[in-house]
């Protein structure tokens, strides 16, 4: 499997790129098992900000890929023995930014949805569409853009009493 990386624009700066870089260069050194992209910019590229789209297999909790939050285009991949346990596994982190359910069963795309700590949950790789939330909670941040929450940042609350 070979992917160019064309269909992605560049990440935000040299110190971002550098940063993700060190993360799969982290994730090589400590046994995550590399299926395609990896470090250095994808083939034909010289210059700019553009990372290789990553995929890592065989990630466990213990490597740093499992535990930091760098918004790159790297993709951990873990295997699980139950729901249950897939859940545990997502729900291990500080961060609670986005997961993705794969399933055709959606009473089980539901029931896990609900069981996520995340801000978003995508079903099959599909976003919530217009005028969804976009953002995180917990150590994600706590903002959202987009819909009616956007606005509600930036708000200001007044309570009055005796009104009327």
């Amino acid at each position: 499997m070979d992917i160019e990386g064309r269909q992605i624009g560049p990440v935000v700066s040299e110190p971002q790129f550098n940063k993700i870089q060190y993360m799969i260069k982290r994730g090589i050194d400590e046994g995550a098992r590399l299926i395609t992209g990896g470090l250095d910019r994808p083939g034909g590229l010289i210059r700019g900000h553009f990372v290789r789209p990553t995929i890592f297999a065989d990630v466990t909790p213990d490597m740093t890929i499992w535990t930091e939050e760098t918004f790159e285009p790297v993709l951990c991949i873990s295997p699980f023995g139950s729901e249950e346990e897939a859940i545990a596994l997502a729900n291990d982190t500080p961060y609670g930014l986005t997961n993705d359910v794969q399933t055709s069963d959606k009473s089980r795309a539901r029931r896990v949805a609900r069981r996520l700590r995340s801000a978003m949950v995508e079903t099959n790789g599909q976003f919530g569409g217009a005028g969804s939330p976009f953002g995180g909670m917990t150590q994600s941040g706590n903002g959202h853009e987009g819909g009616v929450w956007a606005l509600e940042e930036v708000l200001e609350v007044k309570a009055v009493s005796d009104w009327g």
